[in-house]
């Protein structure tokens, strides 16, 4: 196959948009920047907390509906052994986005947080916190991988370029207006990006209804065509599975820093809420065409198109799924607008990764850590150096593997089963403290290494119920991510408790109290009637949160 000259043009003029949208957008930046005097690094990283409901509600459903959300529900719907009832990415955003609207949006967005992670330094401390930052950091930057892989995979395809040529020039616009213009940058292209994801791909839709290859999609939803009906099934032994990859991709998605920096941007409260519940309707509809992209993939006879047979599904190319339907049941003309759908999918998820992993380092790692004493202008050079990092960082591991949801399960199983457990202690119980963080920190990153993964080659050294050998590869049937994130959680609550009587009874040593949690007792049993006067301390010197104060 011959380079596609048109859709290498389409997509340089699309690439030459974002850019100048992200130029454009960093130069308002700066000059409300200049206006209002605004910190630096407030502006880069939230925007100044300025940024409107309506820009909010594109940027945070851009953010969601990336790459990965794009080619992987078409790649779980034509898969012959899952289908549409596994295909759960938009629902689990809605349930997301409902939870962070009821329970997290307001409270930290009330306490002007930058980052997820401020909330442990007030509670546990600078180098705890500082160390647990590092989990949330990676998931960022897998998060940047698993992005650039579906577009390179979908650019190779269509255009017949280097996949590494592909993924480079991509992460080089990503970084570049996200390092011009940081949030102001990310939320304006992400406008024009969501707004190119939903006409695009509803363009190639009736093309593929039309491919003289394909039948019926309503005929093949229950019967067995050309493979396994594309609904899916779900048998009771599998049950426990589904629940388990639904909770990792709703609640999950609490633990990442990305959805609460949509949230902590929001000019207030009750702004933050109002997106989330948004987001929460509109995401759906944007998984309405991968869906049907799977199902007529699964509905057509590959042996009529220019693919032909055998079909992906048995030549392992079932995550190329989107890209070789657009490709060979579509006009090429087609097939380039459809690049469009993903090349916007992909960059509106990278740059708020970069962003989000910037966030947290120059945040909560340089300047609580490393630098206390940096000043605004080294802040801001911090920055822009870890954007170009991380974005570098993240490319690379594109050619470790190839496979969008190896390193989707990674990022989101870092979020799931390291971070939300976390998020939600510090937040919400008062009883917890810096040693039942590390243990339950601990305990919940080797549990789930114990577990297994076939996705990257790890076998399982516990086997809990369920789990069967299927190929020469065991997989694991019973919930082990939700396992090991309740273990996590109670383990935080459990050893915070017997900690912190321990040291309140006498029965340890003072001395060898590193977190300060006897310091921290006293704190909170002298809170004040009257918080607007004075704030009580806790164990690092700082003072004590009022959100987390309420919780007493």
């Amino acid at each position: 196959m011959a380079l596609n000259v048109p859709g290498l043009v389409a997509t340089i003029i699309f690439y030459l948009l974002v850019l100048g949208i992200g130029i454009w957008a960093s130069i308002k930046s700066k000059r409300d920047e200049n206006r209002t005097q605004a910190n630096h690094a407030d502006m880069a990283l939230l925007g100044n907390r300025k940024i409107s409901l309506v820009v909010g509600i594109f940027t945070t459903t851009a953010t969601w509906v990336g790459g990965t959300f794009i080619i992987g529900t078409a790649e779980t719907v034509y898969d012959p052994k899952l289908g549409l009832i596994w295909a759960v990415m938009p629902l689990a955003a809605t349930v997301a986005f409902i939870l962070g609207g009821l329970f997290f949006a307001e409270p930290m967005r009330k306490r002007r947080y930058v980052t997820m992670m401020d909330p442990f330094h007030i509670k546990y401390g600078d180098r705890l916190s500082g160390l647990l930052s590092v989990a949330p950091l990676m998931s960022e930057i897998i998060w940047v991988t698993s992005t650039l892989i579906s577009l390179g995979v979908t650019m190779s395809v269509i255009l017949d370029l280097s996949y590494a040529v592909c993924i480079w020039i991509s992460a080089a616009v990503a970084i570049t207006y996200t390092l011009l213009g940081g949030l102001y940058s990310v939320a304006y292209t992400d406008i024009i990006q969501l707004t190119l994801i939903f006409i695009t791909s509803w363009l190639c839709i009736p093309f593929l209804f039309m491919s003289p290859a394909s039948v019926d999609i309503t005929t093949t939803s229950f019967n067995h065509t050309f493979q396994a009906p594309w609904v899916g099934t779900l048998t009771t032994d599998k049950a426990w599975r589904w629940i388990d990859i639904f909770l990792l991709l709703s609640v999950g998605d609490l633990g990442f820093q990305d959805f609460h920096q949509r949230t902590l941007s929001a000019s207030s409260s009750a702004t933050a809420k109002l997106r989330c519940y948004a987001a929460a309707f509109v995401i759906p509809t944007f998984g309405i065409p991968p869906v049907l992209i799977g199902a007529v993939a699964a509905s057509t006879d590959w042996n009529l198109t220019s693919y032909g047979s055998p079909p992906p599904f048995e030549r392992g190319q079932t995550g190329l799924i989107l890209p070789l339907s657009l490709h060979h049941l579509t006009p090429p003309y087609i097939s380039v607008i459809g690049i469009g759908a993903v090349a916007a999918a992909v960059m509106s998820s990278t740059d708020s990764a970069l962003l989000s992993a910037a966030s947290i380092f120059s945040s909560n790692i340089y300047k609580k850590i490393l630098r206390t004493k940096a000043s605004e202008n080294e802040i801001r050079w911090v920055i822009r150096i870890s954007v170009v990092l991380f974005g570098l960082a993240g490319t690379s591991l594109t050619f470790l593997h190839t496979g969008v949801m190896a390193f989707w399960v990674l990022g989101g199983e870092i979020a799931y089963i390291m971070m939300f457990p976390q998020l939600v202690c510090v937040l919400f119980f008062n009883i917890s403290n810096g040693y039942g963080a590390t243990v339950g920190f601990l305990l919940g990153f080797f549990l789930r290494l114990l577990c297994g993964e076939p996705l990257i080659g790890l076998p399982p050294a516990i086997h809990f119920p369920g789990c069967s050998l299927e190929n020469g590869v065991y997989v694991q049937y019973s919930p082990i991510r939700t396992i090991s994130m309740l273990v996590s959680f109670s383990t935080i609550l459990l050893v915070s408790y017997l900690v912190s009587l321990l040291f309140n009874k006498g029965l340890i040593p003072e001395k060898w109290d590193v977190f300060h949690v006897k310091v921290q007792h006293a704190a909170q049993t002298q809170v004040p009637a009257d918080h607007n006067n004075s704030q009580p301390m806790y164990e690092n010197g700082g003072v004590l949160d009022p959100m987390l104060e309420s919780t007493y």
